[in-house]
């Protein structure tokens, strides 16, 4: 019985295994890489917002300090 359906429809050939996988691992590499350069991107500009506000804490703390100095008053 299961022969006769072969004429009216083929079987599906096998999937090559090898293929998919190869084709699989090429993805999950490339979806490292961009997982990896955008956390260095990341990084870099983390980085880069510390040390600027680190520059801004360091010029606000040697500025004048004119609300101090009309709360000293009273």
């Amino acid at each position: 019985m299961l022969n006769d359906f072969r004429w009216i429809a083929p079987m599906p050939p096998e999937p090559d295994h090898p293929v998919l996988e190869a084709h699989q691992l090429t993805k999950d590499f490339y979806h490292e890489v961009q997982h990896r350069q955008a956390f260095e991107r990341y990084c870099q500009w983390y980085y880069a917002t510390a040390s600027q506000n680190q520059q801004e804490l360091q010029r606000m703390q040697n500025d004048f300090n004119l609300l101090g100095w009309f709360y000293r008053s009273r």
